[in-house]
């Protein structure tokens, strides 16, 4: 029993942590009544409903701001380790800037860019 100790209270801490934010959340969620209220200090009258949903434009556009979102996230530590790495990590990184730009290549092909 002792090889299955640290399992077995790894998956009891994870199941009070979950029974906690559950707990956390009835405590302190809006009740279902009050969702047709206005928005507090905003000022302009709500156009539609708070939980409507979005139009499917916007979708390809959020996977086309998601893919710039990681080029950044490997940008930056690639900019760290560049003058270490040599030549090598540039070819890397134009390779990988490449391949995201046939990605937008055919995101603009495919109207993804177009707003309306």
């Amino acid at each position: 029993m002792s090889t299955y100790g640290g399992a077995v209270a790894l998956l009891v801490l994870g199941a009070v942590g979950v029974g906690c934010v559950y707990l956390l959340h009835r405590a302190l969620t809006v009740s279902t009544a009050t969702l047709t209220a206005l928005p507090f200090q905003s000022g302009w009258l709500p156009q539609e409903h708070a939980l409507s949903r979005f139009h499917a434009r916007w979708y390809p556009m959020t996977l086309l701001f998601l893919a710039f979102d990681v080029e950044m996230l490997f940008m930056y530590p690639w900019a760290v380790i560049v003058a270490r790495a040599g030549p090598s990590a540039v070819v890397e990184m134009f390779a990988f800037l490449g391949v995201l730009l046939v990605a937008v290549v055919w995101a603009w092909r495919e109207g993804a860019l177009r707003w309306v």
